[in-house]
């Protein structure tokens, strides 16, 4: 089970914190990830984390997201900084056990928390 927290209200070129924390071990998990979804739009990969630690990220947060993984707290992180209006949305968490290529595909996927960023 996946537990998605830290979403809110912030205004543009602030910072948040989410975190997805699981219910298992995330050392047993070959990647995690997350993904947003804006009001009308379909769901999209924001970052990922896979197996040793290599991170993709979407073009649109390089340089201003931050993906990371606690072991011991069995916790994922997102830092989000400068965050921008078109950020809003409700950001999901998603985890997998099983190796793939290219990219992992999610089977488990937390509740949303969601972002609003104002201008």
């Amino acid at each position: 089970q996946l537990q998605a927290s830290g979403g809110g209200l912030v205004q543009a070129g602030g910072s948040l914190r989410l975190a997805c924390a699981t219910s298992g071990s995330i050392s047993t998990m070959y990647a995690m990830a997350w993904y947003r979804q804006a009001p009308g739009k379909q769901r999209d990969l924001v970052a990922e984390i896979i197996s040793r630690g290599m991170t993709n990220y979407a073009d649109s947060v390089k340089g201003r997201f931050t993906i990371s993984r606690d072991n011991a707290k069995n916790t994922v992180y997102l830092q989000m900084n400068s965050l921008e209006p078109e950020d809003t949305a409700v950001y999901y968490c998603a985890a997998t056990e099983r190796p793939a290529r290219p990219l992992p595909i999610y089977d488990y996927w937390g509740q949303g928390t969601e972002v609003t960023v104002s201008s």
